[in-house]
């Protein structure tokens, strides 16, 4: 019973956001999931938990890609989607390579857009920290 009201809360929190704490959700879920495979690739826990991390991490990033409205959003939504392009290949590196500067860098770079994402949604810090609940792209 306490699953079902937890995924009951999960649902209800996407569905009833607005768009813009939809995306500070994509990245909090992006830079949740890249320090799981960054923590896994450090404690050499099974390859799956790392990969399936920086899979899940990238699923996120192409949601953000395929929200951006590139005719209306001009060289803004340009830039971004060239930025997220870039994020998925690191990531790809990262997770076929071990190499997890790459994914840290990303990390770093999804902090700074998620804390500009904050400011300009009008909301405090507080209103949109994560509280590690998630969100399942998957549906």
């Amino acid at each position: 019973m306490r699953r079902g009201a937890l995924n009951s809360y999960k649902e209800t929190k996407v569905t009833t956001a607005t768009q813009s704490k939809l995306i500070i959700m994509l990245y909090d879920e992006v830079i949740k999931q890249i320090t799981i495979g960054v923590e896994a690739v450090k404690t050499k826990k099974a390859k799956d938990v790392s990969h399936n991390a920086f899979v899940k991490s990238q699923d996120c990033i192409s949601e953000l890609m395929v929200s951006l409205d590139l005719e209306k959003g001009g060289d803004i939504a340009q830039n971004l989607f060239s930025l997220y392009n870039y994020f998925n290949r690191e990531l790809l590196e990262a997770n076929t390579s071990g190499k997890i500067e790459k994914a840290l860098d990303v990390q770093s770079m999804m902090k700074e857009l998620r804390s500009s994402w904050v400011s300009i949604s009008g909301t405090t810090e507080h209103e949109t920290t994560p509280d590690r609940v998630g969100i399942n792209i998957a549906g």
